[in-house]
């Protein structure tokens, strides 16, 4: 999800930038307010609210497992919380040995193959799911939440909801929750003729599990025989540094800004990107700008992986990539609206 962003949503060329997206804080409201309502009396916010804080209150240990296409990921997760402070573990059980803790918003990831420790600050709504993004609850406008049954998931009963999108601009998600407890464990990623794009779940859980948050704390800070490497990330906006989007996405809102200083490995030279994060409370979008390298550019182009999409395109001195969990067209729409201001 992000977090677990969705176990990084997908394994491939976008899984860093998307499960580096960072989102504000909501408040939720107290779990008793809404945990006995059924699913369709309640309206979308409440059911996130409700999802959100069932991530943040409960300790837990899983097995995660991301299908995407014919391409299949998992993970072992570790989560305990303790009202403030959260903290996890994601340890990855398929594809290259990689562990990633997080207490907060700082992120701690191992890279045994090359002895490499990533840290860095990433804000974050919850732990898992990475599904509620913002404070504006008027997502209610995109989205209509109804309730399609219930199933058996890891073990647990869980009430199934349908997220259906208002227009064309959005997915729309089908999603499993505990009954008992509200946490989500399973979700899908809907396109418009309501054809699975990616599906993450839990295939074995264990809640309330005894998790030591000071294990994991000593874990994260065990860097010992590694290089340590933090990236460099200021906060900023838009229009300080000369951009502007013009005749947004619907629904769409800026969330924040940042300018990253990206090491090239083939160059070994940091270079500026800017990073422009939108989000509608469900999916998020992410426009990174670069300056244009003719040498380390390819040719403009677009790229689907499960419910991710990619968009690329070079716009005078200046090289666009567009990142999220949208169809193509809103990615297009948002490249067209980003302007260099005069």
């Amino acid at each position: 999800m992000t977090g677990l962003a969705r176990l990084r949503r997908c394994a491939g060329v976008v899984l860093l930038c998307m499960s580096a997206l960072g989102y504000a804080q909501t408040p939720a409201p107290a779990q008793a307010a809404v945990a006995a309502d059924p699913v369709g009396q309640r309206s979308v916010s409440d059911w996130l609210l409700r999802m959100h804080e069932a991530s943040r209150q409960r300790a837990y240990v899983g097995t995660f497992v991301v299908s995407t296409g014919r391409v299949m990921s998992s993970a072992r997760i570790w989560h305990v919380c303790d009202g403030v402070q959260q903290m996890e573990r994601v340890e990855s059980l398929t594809g290259a040995p990689r562990s990633t803790f997080r207490h907060n918003d700082q992120v701690t990831t191992f890279l045994p193959q090359s002895r490499l420790v990533v840290v860095e600050k990433r804000e974050s709504l919850g732990l898992f799911p990475n599904l509620l993004k913002s404070k504006d609850a008027s997502i209610a406008q995109y989205y209509r939440a109804r309730a399609a049954g219930s199933e058996r998931v890891a073990g647990y009963e869980a009430d199934v909801t349908a997220l259906q999108p208002t227009d064309g601009w959005r997915f729309g998600y089908r999603v499993w929750t505990e009954k008992k407890t509200g946490l989500v464990v399973k979700v899908q990623t809907l396109d418009g003729a309501g054809q699975v794009l990616e599906q993450a779940a839990f295939s074995e859980l264990q809640l309330d599990a005894p998790v030591s948050m000071a294990k994991l704390s000593r874990m994260m800070g065990h860097t010992q025989g590694y290089r340590i490497e933090r990236p460099g990330l200021e906060e900023t906006s838009a229009d300080a540094q000369g951009w502007v989007v013009k005749n947004g996405v619907p629904g769409f809102e800026p969330m924040s800004c940042y300018r990253r200083m990206v090491d090239r490995a083939n160059a070994g030279v940091p270079t500026n990107t800017l990073q422009l994060i939108f989000s509608d409370g469900l999916a998020s979008v992410s426009l990174f700008v670069e300056p244009f390298d003719a040498q380390r550019h390819a040719q403009p182009g677009s790229l689907a992986v499960g419910a991710t999409h990619v968009l690329t395109q070079h716009s005078g001195n200046w090289w666009l990539s567009a990142v999220g969990e949208v169809p193509q067209q809103t990615l297009a729409a948002f490249a067209k609206g980003l302007e260099r201001r005069p």
